[in-house]
């Protein structure tokens, strides 16, 4: 794949990817749209940004385990399977989205530190990492080294962009993140991710040696 096309594809999972991640209902959207209710927008945005404290010591040792089957197609082509049923199930379960209902507490706000715990203590940024994020950012390493930078660059735009986004919605009017526009934009953002769990699947049959395409 030309370089051009190969940054662009890079950017382009990155920023899906992403949005899923930023979009998708969970524990950790949910304090962004609560704390933003409870005590404003700035407090939900503390929220949306722990992910950038949180994921750094994740991906690192994901990369680390990884980076040393780099040259082991079997043990990448099962990662790259069980990447492809992670992606599906987040799919089928963004696809089916009916709306985000949140109950608002009035504990103090403590909203990064709530965060921070939230996503450490989910189980759903090691899988992520594990077997879709570190692999996309290690399948264009040797020929564009860049790309494990403009991925996370792209990823963690969306990402926290898009939390922040929630955030603010929330802020205004948290009857949206109920209504048909955020119901239908999680749909498009689920048949992407399908897709793209197709993508993973032919990936890994590749890597298996059950298919030369």
């Amino acid at each position: 794949m030309p370089a051009d096309l190969s940054i662009l594809s890079t950017v382009g999972t990155g920023v899906l990817l992403g949005l899923s991640a930023g979009l998708s209902p969970g524990p950790l959207l949910t304090l962004v749209v609560s704390q933003s209710l409870a005590h404003g927008v700035r407090e939900g945005a503390k929220v949306a940004m722990s992910p950038l404290i949180t994921d750094l010591p994740i991906i690192l040792i994901c990369a680390l385990v990884l980076s040393r089957f780099t040259d082991h197609g079997p043990v990448l082509g099962v990662v790259s399977l069980a990447g492809a049923a992670f992606v599906a199930l987040l799919g089928l379960s963004t696809v089916r989205t009916q709306g985000l209902q949140v109950a608002v507490g009035e504990a103090r706000p403590q909203s990064l530190l709530r965060g921070v715990l939230v996503n450490s203590l989910s189980p759903h940024p090691y899988i992520f990492w594990l077997t879709v994020g570190v692999p996309v950012m290690l399948s264009d390493w040797p020929a564009q080294p860049l790309s494990p930078a403009i991925f996370l660059a792209a990823f963690y735009a969306s990402l926290v962009g898009a939390k922040l986004a929630v955030a603010l919605v929330a802020g205004k009017s948290r009857a949206l993140l109920a209504g048909p526009a955020y119901i239908w934009l999680m749909r498009a953002i689920g048949v992407m991710l399908l897709v793209f769990a197709g993508m993973l699947v032919k990936d890994g049959v590749r890597l298996l040696g059950l298919w030369g395409g």
